[in-house]
Protein backbone atom coordinates (compact mmCIF):
# COMPACT_ATOMS: atom_id res chain seq x y z
CA UNK A 1 0.00 0.00 0.00
CA UNK A 2 1.50 3.58 -1.18
CA UNK A 3 2.32 5.80 1.97
CA UNK A 4 -0.75 8.62 2.06
CA UNK A 5 0.40 12.07 0.35
CA UNK A 6 2.39 14.18 2.20
CA UNK A 7 2.90 11.68 4.83
CA UNK A 8 6.62 10.90 5.55
CA UNK A 9 8.37 7.66 4.67
CA UNK A 10 8.45 4.78 7.28
CA UNK A 11 11.52 3.87 8.69
CA UNK A 12 12.92 0.23 8.93
CA UNK A 13 11.56 -1.56 11.96
CA UNK A 14 14.67 -2.71 14.47
CA UNK A 15 14.41 -5.98 16.34
CA UNK A 16 12.48 -4.80 19.80
CA UNK A 17 13.59 -6.46 23.02
CA UNK A 18 11.73 -9.91 23.92
CA UNK A 19 10.57 -8.56 27.23
CA UNK A 20 8.56 -5.55 28.45
CA UNK A 21 11.33 -2.53 28.73
CA UNK A 22 10.58 -2.17 32.30
CA UNK A 23 12.53 -3.19 35.44
CA UNK A 24 11.94 -6.38 36.81
CA UNK A 25 12.06 -5.15 40.77
CA UNK A 26 9.56 -2.28 40.38
CA UNK A 27 8.54 -1.34 43.83
CA UNK A 28 4.63 -0.43 43.28
CA UNK A 29 4.71 -4.54 41.69
CA UNK A 30 4.13 -7.20 43.58
CA UNK A 31 3.16 -10.79 42.58
CA UNK A 32 -1.19 -10.57 41.92
CA UNK A 33 -1.07 -14.76 43.03
CA UNK A 34 1.08 -16.81 45.05
CA UNK A 35 0.24 -19.96 43.57
CA UNK A 36 0.70 -21.38 39.97
CA UNK A 37 3.52 -21.94 37.79
CA UNK A 38 6.66 -20.22 37.22
CA UNK A 39 5.49 -18.40 34.10
CA UNK A 40 2.32 -17.61 35.85
CA UNK A 41 3.77 -16.20 38.94
CA UNK A 42 6.20 -14.15 36.99
CA UNK A 43 3.65 -13.44 34.23
CA UNK A 44 0.96 -11.49 36.77
CA UNK A 45 1.48 -8.74 38.99
CA UNK A 46 -0.61 -6.07 41.10
CA UNK A 47 0.73 -2.97 41.06
CA UNK A 48 0.01 -0.98 44.39
CA UNK A 49 -0.40 2.98 44.12
CA UNK A 50 -0.16 4.95 46.86
CA UNK A 51 -3.70 6.32 48.09
CA UNK A 52 -5.37 10.07 48.08
CA UNK A 53 -4.63 12.03 51.25
CA UNK A 54 -7.41 12.12 53.86
CA UNK A 55 -10.11 14.61 53.19
CA UNK A 56 -9.88 18.19 54.12
CA UNK A 57 -11.26 19.59 57.11
CA UNK A 58 -13.12 22.21 55.19
CA UNK A 59 -15.73 19.21 53.66
CA UNK A 60 -15.59 17.70 56.75
CA UNK A 61 -16.99 20.88 58.52
CA UNK A 62 -19.66 21.33 55.97
CA UNK A 63 -20.26 17.48 56.22
CA UNK A 64 -20.95 17.98 60.11
CA UNK A 65 -23.19 20.71 59.88
CA UNK A 66 -25.50 19.06 57.49
CA UNK A 67 -25.80 16.18 60.33
CA UNK A 68 -26.57 18.60 62.19
CA UNK A 69 -29.28 20.20 60.30
CA UNK A 70 -30.63 17.00 59.51
CA UNK A 71 -30.94 16.00 63.49
CA UNK A 72 -32.55 19.47 64.54
CA UNK A 73 -34.68 18.62 61.81
CA UNK A 74 -35.26 15.07 62.73
CA UNK A 75 -35.73 16.57 65.92
CA UNK A 76 -38.61 18.76 65.63
CA UNK A 77 -40.55 16.54 63.69
CA UNK A 78 -44.04 15.15 63.10
CA UNK A 79 -45.10 14.01 67.17
CA UNK A 80 -41.66 15.24 68.56
CA UNK A 81 -40.53 11.61 67.72
CA UNK A 82 -37.78 12.22 65.76
CA UNK A 83 -34.24 11.60 66.72
CA UNK A 84 -32.01 14.47 68.34
CA UNK A 85 -28.77 15.35 68.57
CA UNK A 86 -28.54 12.99 71.49
CA UNK A 87 -30.18 10.00 70.90
CA UNK A 88 -31.09 7.92 68.40
CA UNK A 89 -33.72 5.08 66.82
CA UNK A 90 -32.80 1.62 68.08
CA UNK A 91 -30.40 0.34 65.63
CA UNK A 92 -29.42 3.64 64.28
CA UNK A 93 -26.07 4.83 64.17
CA UNK A 94 -25.13 8.54 65.55
CA UNK A 95 -22.67 10.52 64.45
CA UNK A 96 -19.65 10.33 67.12
CA UNK A 97 -20.03 14.52 66.94
CA UNK A 98 -23.43 14.66 68.01
CA UNK A 99 -23.30 11.86 70.68
CA UNK A 100 -22.87 14.17 73.57
CA UNK A 101 -25.91 15.88 75.24
CA UNK A 102 -26.95 19.13 73.75
CA UNK A 103 -24.84 19.42 71.06
CA UNK A 104 -25.12 22.35 69.79
CA UNK A 105 -23.06 23.94 66.61
CA UNK A 106 -20.71 25.17 69.36
CA UNK A 107 -19.76 22.45 70.53
CA UNK A 108 -19.73 20.29 66.88
CA UNK A 109 -17.01 22.94 66.29
CA UNK A 110 -15.39 22.15 69.30
CA UNK A 111 -15.32 18.42 68.78
CA UNK A 112 -14.42 19.04 65.23
CA UNK A 113 -11.55 21.05 66.12
CA UNK A 114 -10.34 18.51 68.14
CA UNK A 115 -10.06 15.33 66.84
CA UNK A 116 -9.65 16.62 63.09
CA UNK A 117 -5.95 17.32 64.99
CA UNK A 118 -6.03 14.09 66.14
CA UNK A 119 -7.62 11.61 63.15
CA UNK A 120 -5.73 11.80 60.17
CA UNK A 121 -7.32 8.57 58.59
CA UNK A 122 -6.99 7.94 54.62
CA UNK A 123 -9.43 7.22 52.57
CA UNK A 124 -9.52 3.66 51.76
CA UNK A 125 -11.01 2.34 48.66
CA UNK A 126 -12.62 -1.61 49.83
CA UNK A 127 -10.64 -4.35 48.05
CA UNK A 128 -12.81 -6.53 45.71
CA UNK A 129 -11.46 -9.73 45.94
CA UNK A 130 -13.74 -11.30 43.90
CA UNK A 131 -13.50 -9.14 40.71
CA UNK A 132 -9.92 -9.47 41.32
CA UNK A 133 -9.94 -12.78 41.11
CA UNK A 134 -11.62 -12.52 37.91
CA UNK A 135 -9.68 -10.07 35.91
CA UNK A 136 -6.77 -12.43 37.18
CA UNK A 137 -8.16 -15.71 35.72
CA UNK A 138 -8.71 -13.37 32.14
CA UNK A 139 -5.48 -11.99 31.57
CA UNK A 140 -4.33 -15.69 32.17
CA UNK A 141 -6.72 -16.84 29.56
CA UNK A 142 -5.66 -14.23 27.45
CA UNK A 143 -2.32 -15.06 27.96
CA UNK A 144 -2.34 -18.39 27.35
CA UNK A 145 -4.20 -18.49 23.87
CA UNK A 146 -1.26 -15.61 22.54
CA UNK A 147 2.10 -16.59 24.21
CA UNK A 148 3.72 -14.93 21.40
CA UNK A 149 2.65 -11.60 21.96
CA UNK A 150 1.50 -10.89 25.89
CA UNK A 151 4.46 -10.50 27.65
CA UNK A 152 2.99 -9.36 30.64
CA UNK A 153 -0.51 -8.77 32.40
CA UNK A 154 -0.95 -7.00 35.58
CA UNK A 155 -3.87 -6.11 37.99
CA UNK A 156 -3.88 -1.85 39.35
CA UNK A 157 -5.14 -1.10 42.55
CA UNK A 158 -8.08 -0.21 41.29
CA UNK A 159 -9.23 -3.34 39.79
CA UNK A 160 -7.78 -2.29 35.91
CA UNK A 161 -6.74 -5.24 33.87
CA UNK A 162 -3.40 -4.12 31.72
CA UNK A 163 -1.75 -6.20 29.55
CA UNK A 164 1.71 -5.00 28.27
CA UNK A 165 2.09 -6.26 24.44
CA UNK A 166 5.29 -6.73 21.69
CA UNK A 167 4.59 -4.26 19.27
CA UNK A 168 4.16 -6.55 16.04
CA UNK A 169 1.05 -7.97 18.31
CA UNK A 170 -0.74 -4.71 18.06
CA UNK A 171 -2.90 -6.05 15.25
CA UNK A 172 -3.48 -9.71 16.28
CA UNK A 173 -4.21 -9.04 20.40
CA UNK A 174 -6.55 -6.07 19.58
CA UNK A 175 -8.43 -7.97 16.48
CA UNK A 176 -8.99 -11.01 19.61
CA UNK A 177 -10.02 -8.71 22.07
CA UNK A 178 -12.67 -7.16 19.76
CA UNK A 179 -13.98 -10.62 17.79
CA UNK A 180 -13.68 -13.11 21.03
CA UNK A 181 -17.13 -14.20 22.58
CA UNK A 182 -15.86 -14.12 25.92
CA UNK A 183 -14.19 -10.46 25.15
CA UNK A 184 -16.13 -8.07 22.92
CA UNK A 185 -14.35 -5.44 23.12
CA UNK A 186 -15.58 -3.36 20.40
CA UNK A 187 -15.07 0.12 21.51
CA UNK A 188 -11.84 1.72 21.09
CA UNK A 189 -12.80 4.53 24.23
CA UNK A 190 -9.21 6.00 23.89
CA UNK A 191 -5.77 5.93 22.27
CA UNK A 192 -2.88 8.16 23.88
CA UNK A 193 0.92 7.63 24.57
CA UNK A 194 3.39 8.34 27.42
CA UNK A 195 7.02 9.70 26.79
CA UNK A 196 9.57 8.59 29.42
CA UNK A 197 13.06 10.19 28.18
CA UNK A 198 14.92 7.82 30.35
CA UNK A 199 14.57 4.50 29.12
CA UNK A 200 15.41 2.72 25.80
CA UNK A 201 12.12 2.96 24.62
CA UNK A 202 10.58 6.01 25.47
CA UNK A 203 7.36 6.04 24.17
CA UNK A 204 4.43 4.09 25.70
CA UNK A 205 1.05 3.46 23.74
CA UNK A 206 -2.19 2.74 25.60
CA UNK A 207 -4.94 1.92 24.29
CA UNK A 208 -7.98 1.80 26.35
CA UNK A 209 -10.79 -0.58 25.22
CA UNK A 210 -14.49 -0.90 26.34
CA UNK A 211 -16.86 -4.12 26.49
CA UNK A 212 -20.42 -2.99 26.20
CA UNK A 213 -21.43 -6.36 26.30
CA UNK A 214 -20.06 -7.21 29.72
CA UNK A 215 -19.70 -3.74 31.30
CA UNK A 216 -15.89 -4.28 31.70
CA UNK A 217 -12.35 -2.07 30.77
CA UNK A 218 -9.38 -3.20 29.71
CA UNK A 219 -6.00 -1.41 28.67
CA UNK A 220 -3.67 -2.34 26.12
CA UNK A 221 0.30 -1.27 26.45
CA UNK A 222 2.73 -1.34 23.91
CA UNK A 223 6.22 0.62 23.13
CA UNK A 224 8.36 2.04 20.54
CA UNK A 225 11.26 4.75 20.19
CA UNK A 226 11.18 8.17 17.91
CA UNK A 227 12.64 6.05 14.92
CA UNK A 228 10.75 2.57 15.75
CA UNK A 229 7.24 2.49 13.48
CA UNK A 230 4.20 0.52 14.98
CA UNK A 231 1.56 -0.74 13.08
CA UNK A 232 -1.99 0.99 12.73
CA UNK A 233 -4.79 0.52 15.28
CA UNK A 234 -7.20 1.71 11.94
CA UNK A 235 -8.13 -1.85 10.42
CA UNK A 236 -8.90 -2.94 13.85
CA UNK A 237 -10.92 0.25 15.32
CA UNK A 238 -11.42 2.99 13.27
CA UNK A 239 -11.80 5.66 15.90
CA UNK A 240 -8.26 5.21 16.29
CA UNK A 241 -7.82 7.25 12.96
CA UNK A 242 -7.15 10.99 14.45
CA UNK A 243 -6.12 9.25 17.95
CA UNK A 244 -2.90 8.02 15.87
CA UNK A 245 -3.12 11.32 13.89
CA UNK A 246 -2.79 13.01 17.38
CA UNK A 247 0.18 11.09 18.84
CA UNK A 248 2.03 11.66 15.60
CA UNK A 249 1.50 15.31 15.95
CA UNK A 250 2.39 15.49 19.28
CA UNK A 251 4.85 13.03 20.32
CA UNK A 252 6.25 11.80 16.61
CA UNK A 253 5.10 8.18 16.85
CA UNK A 254 5.00 7.02 13.82
CA UNK A 255 2.08 4.27 12.59
CA UNK A 256 2.61 2.31 9.65
CA UNK A 257 -0.53 1.47 7.09
CA UNK A 258 -1.94 4.80 8.37
CA UNK A 259 -4.80 5.74 5.77
CA UNK A 260 -3.86 9.81 6.08
CA UNK A 261 -1.06 10.52 8.52
CA UNK A 262 -0.64 14.42 8.82
CA UNK A 263 -0.79 17.16 11.61
CA UNK A 264 -3.96 17.19 13.21
CA UNK A 265 -3.20 19.88 16.19
CA UNK A 266 -0.45 22.21 15.47
CA UNK A 267 -0.19 24.21 12.26
CA UNK A 268 0.87 23.71 8.55
CA UNK A 269 4.54 23.33 8.03
CA UNK A 270 5.28 23.27 12.01
CA UNK A 271 8.74 21.90 12.90
CA UNK A 272 8.97 19.06 15.99
CA UNK A 273 6.62 17.31 18.23
CA UNK A 274 5.14 19.45 21.17
CA UNK A 275 5.35 16.57 23.60
CA UNK A 276 8.91 15.16 23.23
CA UNK A 277 10.00 17.55 26.27
CA UNK A 278 12.68 18.77 24.24
CA UNK A 279 12.10 22.29 24.07
CA UNK A 280 13.03 24.99 26.63
CA UNK A 281 10.01 26.15 29.05
CA UNK A 282 11.49 29.90 30.02
CA UNK A 283 11.63 31.87 26.91
CA UNK A 284 14.40 32.75 24.81
CA UNK A 285 16.86 32.78 28.16
CA UNK A 286 17.90 29.40 30.50
CA UNK A 287 19.97 29.47 32.95
CA UNK A 288 22.65 27.00 34.43
CA UNK A 289 25.62 27.08 36.64
CA UNK A 290 29.15 28.00 34.66
CA UNK A 291 31.69 26.03 36.41
CA UNK A 292 34.56 28.33 34.84
CA UNK A 293 33.03 31.84 36.61
CA UNK A 294 31.89 29.82 39.26
CA UNK A 295 28.61 31.32 39.44
CA UNK A 296 24.78 30.72 37.72
CA UNK A 297 24.88 32.35 34.29
CA UNK A 298 21.93 33.26 31.94
CA UNK A 299 22.07 32.49 28.27
CA UNK A 300 20.17 32.78 25.60
CA UNK A 301 18.06 29.37 24.36
CA UNK A 302 18.88 28.07 20.89
CA UNK A 303 15.28 26.93 19.33
CA UNK A 304 14.44 24.86 16.25
CA UNK A 305 11.94 27.56 15.10
CA UNK A 306 10.83 30.90 16.29
CA UNK A 307 7.39 31.34 18.30
CA UNK A 308 5.10 32.08 15.59
CA UNK A 309 3.31 35.54 16.39
CA UNK A 310 -0.11 36.15 15.63
CA UNK A 311 -1.65 39.47 14.85
CA UNK A 312 -5.41 39.13 14.80
CA UNK A 313 -8.27 41.60 14.66
CA UNK A 314 -11.54 41.26 16.31
CA UNK A 315 -12.85 38.24 15.05
CA UNK A 316 -15.98 40.29 14.25
CA UNK A 317 -14.01 42.35 11.36
CA UNK A 318 -13.61 39.20 9.24
CA UNK A 319 -17.65 39.34 9.04
CA UNK A 320 -19.62 42.03 7.19
CA UNK A 321 -22.71 41.85 7.94
CA UNK A 322 -21.89 42.34 11.35
CA UNK A 323 -20.39 45.64 10.75
CA UNK A 324 -21.66 48.69 11.45
CA UNK A 325 -23.30 50.03 8.81
CA UNK A 326 -21.54 53.46 7.29
CA UNK A 327 -23.54 56.31 8.00
CA UNK A 328 -24.58 57.57 4.83
CA UNK A 329 -23.46 61.31 3.37
CA UNK A 330 -25.46 64.25 4.15
CA UNK A 331 -25.47 67.29 1.85
CA UNK A 332 -26.87 70.18 3.14
CA UNK A 333 -28.50 72.42 1.16
CA UNK A 334 -26.82 75.86 0.33
CA UNK A 335 -28.81 79.10 1.00
CA UNK A 336 -30.64 80.34 -1.82
CA UNK A 337 -29.54 83.06 -3.89
CA UNK A 338 -31.98 86.02 -4.46
CA UNK A 339 -33.36 86.83 -7.66
CA UNK A 340 -31.16 89.34 -9.55
CA UNK A 341 -33.64 92.43 -10.47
Amino acid sequence: MPPPRGAPEAPPRPSPPRHWPLPATDPEVSPCRPGGSAGTAALFRFRSVPLPVPVAAGMLAAAVRGLARAARRGEGGRGGGGAGPGRARPGQATCPFLSAAGAGPAAVQARLAGSSAAETRPTVRPKNEVEQKQLCAFGEYVAEILPKYIQQAQVTCFNELELLIHPDGIIPVLTFLRDHTNAQFKSLADLTAVDVPSRQYRFEIVYNLLSLRFNSRIRVKTYTDELTPIDSAVPVHKAANWYEREVWDMYGVFFANHPDLRRILTDYGFEGHPFRKDFPLSGYVEVRYDDEVKRVVAEPVELSQEFRKFDLNSPWEAFPAYRAAPEPLKIEAGAKKEDAK
